[in-house]
């Protein structure tokens, strides 16, 4: 970009003659101060030759003759709101034969005004209108070219228009944050060289050129111009709508976004002006506000006062130890990192010695300085009778009145806990967890085998001082096998784990052949239900992305509470799912990486030249159908700022369990070729256009280089059109339609109360599908994608309703309380067809909200009438002569149903509410 001439174009003017020619936006202005003839068509089929003119200073338009007075005769620059190309304004529409003799490439329209006036012009070529909404579209950079020439002058000392490199060189990079000094001191080389000069004396010009051709980003500019009506600025209202559309924030106001306005908007004019100019929306999109990650996760933000079993617990396996994590030797700071990270389950290594204490010191020191909730120490001891109690003794001196006993919780006569302590409960508090000591011991020396450290352990509660010889009372054993067999129990009996993780916590860890300290991958043990899957924390790796981008969703506390589907007493679901959850649509993802800023080369990489050759590979991990990998192309000799402008698409059907993870390579290198990483679970990502901040190897943020994206989410692909499912998903019904099913359990009782639900299910889905695909005619008639925001489409359909003199070619009335458009004049036929599939959609809505209550009451129904046979089913199927496997498969059946019953959802969609009063607002 050229500063003070918007887009940096050539133009083939070969119409011109040559003393005319124009090569960029800045000449485009300088003949259209020198004035030319264009005709005006007005909506009565009169055309009028006007001799059209910029004003110097670039604040108006003017034309004459007039019969107006000289004031009138006049349009403020400040004033358009948009510039169109060809014949697309009512005025050209509904001229008729007039308008067939008007040249479609040579006409423009320039929309102006609060009431969205249009000045309708006629050039004499296509080359001299190009050269007027060149001209026009780029008059909004002025007050970029201001704001540089400002902060020039505030390093130009003397004010004789000149400053040193090295100083020029400094002020970019102040006002450009990330980009390498050595780029720009080459393009000033570049500028010296063209310029023959004998100085190295950068000018107030020769800065101005360096900045924009180094500093703008033209991901950024081509979205400015898209979303402000092509004046290369944004106004408080274009900001509102692009918040309100693209971002998702439905409640942003107009207050707002001047606020947000001030903020990012670095040109003293625009603020004043209530403009946000390029580098002001560049800077937006840099901030914190527009991460990936929704800011409600930066906090703790789910419910803290389940029981412990029901939350994944951030686990951490001999982070004390170096090397390896057998022989590796011992070091606090890994221990430190692991807990300033988040992590609420340590294991410590104690054996006979005086040592542990100090280790227990640190313990207590970072205990709770990252999270309030209760950390979990994991003793992995071989200590002697007399050492442990030693050790019990040390662990009362240290931790005090944090250390966990157990007095208060209810225990049944089988001596475990009914039901786990919360996180909130236990704020503050170290629990401690130990090795499960024979029946038979006698109180003999001896020490606990590596085979009883695999597969056992129980929650180890220090005796009280009168008690010092009473062996630990135990509570629910959290189980710990190593990874090769914590990886055969999610495969051979996934449903089982899952539903024995719902009332006891499990543990996994790394298995012992592991003597790099390499990780498993924990979303194996995840999706099959394990609460602590053990990593070594100093490992940096894709493992670890995963665990850190799993431990983000709910402020890096350590806690993230489990999917629904494993909480629930009766529930079904399978770490081995295929397809989507019981009742459930799937969503569709839909990523584009539009570009990556700053990238760095890969360290300790043996590169073969300067520049990188980078690419980003997409990895989404969750349940087996949802895995799945994609990758951009590689941008070759692209340096640290590629373009990448590619769109990727995932189905995602359990969206509780699925991470996105980001990761950006170097297809130039001979070794290590990682540039950096991010990784987010997908029930934080944010919609729109998004920042992606890269991470290095070890996790630690990389200074200024991202991602830059856009998301979106939708329920279905293909705007609601029935796509084929797994698990027992079958087409019945009209239109080929998808239906959910409900499993013959071969209880006859129990068949007899599910079916009933029959009929409430196909209904709900008819509701929900008619619905999406109303929606998505409708946005398709607007010509919008799938992906599209309603409002975006009311607004769409406000432009078409409006007519050259601002009047609207419709009106809203409510009809039983639902807006309703009727049309006013004879419209076109598109637009016709846009207002049928308008008013179908919203009787699709109507049908929707009207039924919805109804047909969720009588699903709900079927299902508490079918959890009362929950604890009489085996009972039941053996009454049936059911047994062995025809039973189990019965109960995996009836668990199925009340699955399905429970997620059907048929509620009102939350953006119908906010549309409903958009439409008043707009129409």
């Amino acid at each position: 970009l050229k500063v003070g001439g918007g887009r940096k174009k050539t133009v083939s003017f070969s119409s011109m003659p040559s003393e005319k020619k124009v090569s960029s936006a800045a000449d485009c202005l300088a003949f259209m101060q020198g004035g030319c003839e264009l005709k005006k068509i007005r909506p009565n089929s009169r055309v009028y030759c006007r001799f059209y003119t910029l004003e110097s200073d670039l604040s108006c338009l003017r034309w004459e003759p007039s019969k107006k007075d000289g004031d009138r005769a006049r349009l403020d620059v400040s004033s358009i709101r948009e510039v169109r190309t060809g014949k697309s304004t009512e005025t050209f529409l509904h001229n008729g034969p007039l308008s067939e003799h008007l040249a479609e490439e040579a006409a423009f329209s320039i929309i102006h005004g609060d009431e969205y006036q249009s000045l309708d012009l006629v050039a004499l070529s296509a080359d001299v209108a190009n050269i007027w909404v060149t001209g026009l579209r780029s008059l909004g950079s002025k007050m970029r070219s201001e704001w540089l020439a400002a902060e020039f002058a505030q390093v130009d000392e003397d004010g004789y228009g000149i400053v040193s490199e090295d100083v020029a060189v400094a002020t970019i990079c102040k006002l450009c944050p990330g980009i390498k000094e050595a780029k720009v001191r080459l393009r000033f080389k570049e500028i010296q060289r063209s310029k023959e000069k004998l100085t190295s004396h950068v000018t107030r010009e020769e800065f101005q050129e360096a900045y924009c051709e180094l500093c703008t980003r033209p991901d950024v500019y081509f979205l400015l111009v898209q979303l402000s009506k092509d004046r290369e600025c944004l106004d408080p209202q274009d900001l509102r709508l692009f918040l309100e559309t693209e971002q998702g924030l439905s409640l942003a106001t107009t207050e707002g976004c001047w606020e947000l306005l001030r903020r990012y908007e670095p040109s003293a004019q625009g603020k004043e002006r209530g403009l946000l100019g390029l580098d002001g929306f560049a800077r937006y999109l840099q901030s914190p506000e527009c991460q990936l990650l929704d800011p409600e996760h930066l906090g703790v933000c789910q419910d803290m006062t389940m029981p412990l079993s029901h939350y994944y617990i951030s686990t951490s396996y001999r982070s004390y130890l170096l090397d390896d994590q057998v022989h590796g030797r011992a070091d606090l700071g890994g221990l430190i990192k692991a807990l300033q990270a988040g992590c609420r389950c340590l294991e410590l290594g104690v054996t006979d010695g005086p040592e542990g204490e100090p280790l227990l010191g640190v313990v207590n020191k970072y205990a709770f300085l990252t999270s309030q909730f209760p950390l979990l120490v994991y003793l992995c001891q071989r200590c002697s009778p007399a050492q442990q109690r030693i050790m019990a003794q040390h662990l009362k001196k240290v931790f005090g009145t944090r250390l966990y006993t157990p007095d208060a919780l209810p225990v049944s006569l089988g001596g475990r806990a009914t039901t786990l302590p919360s996180p909130e409960q236990l704020k503050g508090r170290i629990l401690i967890v130990g090795k499960k000591l024979p029946a038979e011991y006698d109180g003999s020396d001896g020490e606990v085998s590596e085979e009883d450290e695999e597969i056992g352990g129980v929650v180890l509660v220090v005796p009280p001082p009168s008690q010092p010889r009473k062996l630990p009372q135990q509570q629910s054993p959290p189980s710990s096998p190593s990874s090769p067999k914590g990886g055969r129990l999610t495969s051979e009996s996934p449903e089982d784990l899952v539903m024995f993780t719902k009332r006891t916590l499990t543990r996994v860890r790394p298995s012992s052949v592991r003597l790099d300290s390499s990780n498993p991958n924990p979303q194996g043990y995840w999706k099959g239900g394990v609460q602590l899957v053990a990593l070594n924390q100093q490992t940096p790796g894709a493992m670890l992305d995963l665990h850190r981008g799993r431990f983000s969703q709910n402020g890096g506390c350590g806690y993230v509470l489990r999917p629904a589907v494993m909480r629930d007493e009766v529930s079904y679901f399978s770490a081995h799912t295929q397809g989507c959850v019981p009742g459930v649509p799937p969503q569709t993802l839909r990523v584009k990486v539009i570009s990556a800023h700053n990238l760095p080369k890969p360290q300790g990489s043996g590169a073969k030249g300067e520049v990188i050759d980078p690419y980003v590979v997409l990895e989404l991990h969750g349940v087996p159908a949802d895995c799945a990998e994609q990758r951009t192309r590689t941008a070759a000799q692209n340096q640290d700022d590629p373009l990448f402008d590619e769109t990727f698409e995932f189905q995602v059907n359990m969206p509780e369990l699925a991470l996105l993870r980001f990761v950006v390579l170097d297809d130039d290198y001979i070794g290590d070729d990682f540039i950096g990483q991010y990784t987010v679970a997908f029930e934080c990502l944010q919609p729109g256009y998004r920042n992606v901040p890269l991470l290095g190897l070890a996790g630690d943020p990389l200074p200024h280089t991202s991602l830059f994206v856009h998301v979106a989410i939708t329920n279905r692909r293909g705007g609601g059109k029935a796509q084929r499912r797994g698990l027992s998903v079958r087409r019945v019904g009209r239109r080929g339609r998808e239906y959910v099913t409900l499993r013959h359990t071969g209880i006859k009782v129990v068949d007899e109360a599910f079916k009933p639900a029959s009929a409430p299910l196909k209904e709900a889905t008819d509701l929900r599908e008619d619905a999406q695909s109303t929606t998505a005619s409708f946005k398709e008639q607007c010509g919008l994608p799938t992906v599209a925001k309603l409002k975006q489409c009311i607004q769409s359909l406000a432009t078409r309703l409006q007519s050259s003199e601002g009047t609207m070619g419709a009106s809203m009335v409510l009809k039983d309380g639902y807006p309703s458009l009727e049309a006013l004049v004879n419209l076109a036929e598109p637009t016709r067809k846009l207002l049928t599939a308008y008013d179908t959609m919203i009787a699709a809505q109507k049908q929707l909200i009207e039924n919805a209550d109804g047909v969720q009451e009588r699903i709900a129904q079927v299902q508490r009438e079918g959890m009362d046979f929950h604890e009489d089913l085996s009972r039941l199927g053996e009454k049936e002569g059911l047994k062995g496997r025809k039973l189990s498969k019965a109960v995996e059946s009836f668990t199925w149903n009340i699955t399905v019953l429970k997620v059907t959802q048929t509620r009102t969609p939350d953006y119908f509410t906010h549309t409903h009063f958009y439409i008043i607002t707009v129409i």
